[in-house]
């Protein structure tokens, strides 16, 4: 069987979008929260674990009891958005990344960078950006 050279080309045209589509970063997020927005609650964040605030795209831990640390929700392996905090790790279920919740360092790959650490300031039983 032959293949038309239009047919070819129309062929080799969609076969490179699938190739650059396939090379695109997963969940492009937006511009994270400025300093001083609004993320939740003391309460909503538990001793170990943490939350992730996705509209904001950060993440909030409590390693110790009345210890928050703040990081990026963005993973550092292609850009998804963190999913959840739980067994000790925030963990990114595009591809398996796990950092720890004390201080965003990589605890199971293939992310090879930590979250970069974000400031938050803890008043009122509430958590906002610094």
């Amino acid at each position: 069987m032959t293949i038309s050279r239009r047919a070819a080309l129309a062929c080799g045209a969609g076969c490179g979008v699938a190739l650059v589509a396939g090379c695109t970063r997963y969940g492009a997020p937006e511009p994270a929260a400025p300093s001083g927005a609004a993320l939740g609650a003391v309460a909503d964040v538990p001793v170990g674990g943490g939350t992730v605030f996705k509209d904001q795209q950060i993440v909030v831990t409590q390693p110790k009891k009345g210890e928050f640390k703040a990081f990026s929700a963005v993973c550092t392996h292609q850009g998804c958005v963190v999913a959840n905090v739980s067994g000790g790790t925030i963990n990114c279920t595009c591809h398996g990344s796990k950092f720890k919740v004390a201080d965003g360092s990589v605890a199971a790959g293939p992310a090879s960078k930590p979250l970069p650490a974000r400031e938050v300031r803890v008043a009122n039983g509430q958590i906002t950006l610094a």
